[in-house]
């Protein structure tokens, strides 16, 4: 099993619970009202001095591109890692895609409703953006915080949505 450690981070979006592993940002569960006996593995507190000024620098606008190690080896289905990857790699702060655009930078061009499916099961939602991922037409479509978080996200990077 792997040795996990994590700590609640207060954002304005509410109460965070980051897990890291010994590769990077493991988790990110948005919400904060979580039992950390349900994180995978053996968890103890410890805070990431360096994680959690990179999410307060984001919250506050001053960070536009996590450098922090993400590890999305939890993500055992290939296609959902790869989508996740690319986002994270190619879908920068201020800029959206849709599902189906981002299914065709995965290599899978049609493959949108597999891309919802690895929003809406993405371990690090934020830094690794989903929120930025929209439904055909420039709509909202899910997100897993809510769509009021969805939009607040959106709205921190500069993106205005309608709907």
């Amino acid at each position: 099993m792997a040795d996990l450690r994590w700590w609640r981070h207060e954002s304005p979006v509410g109460d965070l619970v980051v897990v890291m592993g010994d590769s990077g940002l493991r988790k990110l569960i948005v919400g904060g009202a979580v039992d950390v006996d349900t994180i995978d593995g053996v968890a103890y507190p410890e805070r990431d001095n360096e994680v959690a000024t990179e999410l307060d620098e984001y919250f506050a606008g001053r960070r536009r591109r996590f450098t922090m190690p993400v590890d999305l080896s939890s993500v055992a289905a290939p296609f959902r890692r790869t989508v996740l990857e690319t986002l994270y790699r190619e879908v920068g702060f201020g800029e959206t895609i849709t599902y189906g655009e981002l299914a065709a930078l995965a290599r899978r061009p049609g493959a949108a409703r597999a891309v919802g499916s690895a929003m809406a099961t993405n371990p690090i939602p934020i830094v690794v953006p989903c929120h930025r991922v929209l439904a055909a037409g420039g709509h909202l479509g899910g997100y897993g915080g809510g769509l009021g978080m969805k939009r607040g996200l959106l709205g921190l990077e500069g993106v205005g949505i309608e709907g």
